[in-house]
């Protein structure tokens, strides 16, 4: 067994989707002045790798503490769509072999561009694709970019059919090239997110177990 971490570091300054809370972590307490460390902590409910609740669209779906903690972790699937241009869409095609009770991981290569002003740039699924993987039963979707839709967007087609569909959406996903290494062995993938009453979202430590 072999477990793979699937998280970007929480950091002052990290990358946020535009008009996000910046992040800032510096010490509230220190050993030298208070007898214990203590992190002072200050983000946003979709600071890097995180989970979308359906109610981030929409305030009568639920929100992250009324879904099942099935959602959240379970065998998964990794879709290879690296390579692609970007700011590409990504069709229904590369998902149709997908099978309900799996969690959809979608590499695109683009947490190598963390960091960077291209990391905004990203692919992103289409409506068309989002749809299909709804009606083939994934009810947990991950994407190693900001978004599954367009960074910025004046609308979020993808995000309303998953999270329409009771979905979670797991984004800032990192590692996916080591889970496409692992070949024919099983994946499971754990997205744990902080337990918040009623939130739209939360960050997860991102965890593969690779058998």
């Amino acid at each position: 067994m072999e477990l793979v971490d699937l998280s970007v570091p929480i950091e002052t300054g990290m990358p946020v989707y535009p008009g996000d809370p910046e992040v800032s972590v510096a010490p509230a307490l220190t050993v030298a002045r208070d007898g214990v460390n203590v992190l002072g902590l200050h983000l946003g409910s979709h600071s890097g790798t995180h989970v979308d609740a359906p109610c981030h669209i929409d305030d009568s779906l639920p929100t992250l503490d009324e879904l099942p903690l099935e959602r959240f972790c379970g065998p998964a699937v990794v879709v290879d769509v690296r390579g692609l241009p970007p700011g590409s869409a990504i069709g229904a095609e590369p998902f149709m072999d997908v099978r309900a009770g799996t969690i959809v991981l979608v590499a695109t290569g683009w947490s190598a561009h963390w960091g960077s002003g291209a990391y905004e740039r990203h692919p992103y699924l289409t409506e068309e694709a989002a749809g299909l993987l709804v009606g083939r039963g994934v009810r947990t979707v991950g994407i190693d970019a900001l978004s599954v839709d367009p960074t910025p967007a004046d609308d979020f087609p993808a995000h309303r059919v998953l999270l329409g569909a009771h979905a979670v959406i797991a984004e800032n996903l990192a590692g996916l090239d080591l889970l496409l290494a692992a070949g024919e062995r099983p994946i499971e993938v754990f997205l744990l997110p902080l337990r918040l009453s009623g939130a739209d979202g939360a960050p997860v430590r991102a965890v593969a177990r690779v058998g």
